[in-house]
């Protein structure tokens, strides 16, 4: 049997902690007491790791709205179906954006690609590092939105991750989603 040994890193970013070995009791009770409070839902799995994510603040909230109410108006004449999370991928790997613009299909738990997906900046997140697993499950757009800098920036993942002035998919320039955007304080 394996003994749980703990490490944890601080590189600049959010602390991260690693167990090895079979999850302890209490790592165990945890993970139920935040299932039962409803604090799971914007967990996610990477590569068969466990990763909580903690809900994000009022402003992020608020700009999950903003966004997600422009992909609603577009995403629709389109014929996209817009929601506000999902789990990208499947049960050993996924990722949850903060938004999301899909094929239209049946209701599933999981979903291998999007249309579009949306990542609001947090401080200590790591919605940057999801790059890549978007783009190998053939998201073709990658919107980040960064309150702190009242910015939007669109990556083209199919075409090697670059960044462009306009969303193919919306239609749209970065700095007229930015002007529609009603910035929440701070």
């Amino acid at each position: 049997m394996m003994v749980p040994t703990a490490r944890t890193f601080r590189s600049g970013g959010p602390v991260t902690t690693i167990v090895l070995g079979p999850r302890p009791p209490e790592l165990e009770a945890l993970l139920e007491r935040r299932r039962l409070l409803g604090q799971d839902s914007r967990d996610e799995v990477w590569e068969g790791s466990y990763v909580m994510a903690p809900d994000g603040t009022v402003g992020h909230s608020a700009l999950r709205s903003e966004v997600g109410a422009l992909l609603r108006e577009v995403g629709r004449a389109q014929g996209l179906m817009t929601v506000s999370s999902l789990n990208l991928g499947g049960p050993d790997d996924y990722r949850i954006p903060d938004g999301a613009l899909l094929e239209r299909g049946p209701s599933s738990t999981y979903r291998e690609t999007a249309v579009l997906v949306v990542e609001v900046l947090s401080p200590d997140d790591e919605s940057l590092s999801k790059v890549s697993f978007y783009a190998a499950h053939g998201v073709r757009e990658l919107l980040v939105v960064d309150g702190g800098a009242r910015t939007v920036r669109c990556l083209a993942l199919q075409d090697g991750q670059v960044e462009r002035d306009r969303s193919d998919v919306l239609g749209l320039e970065m700095r007229d989603i930015e002007a529609h955007i009603d910035w929440p304080e701070g």
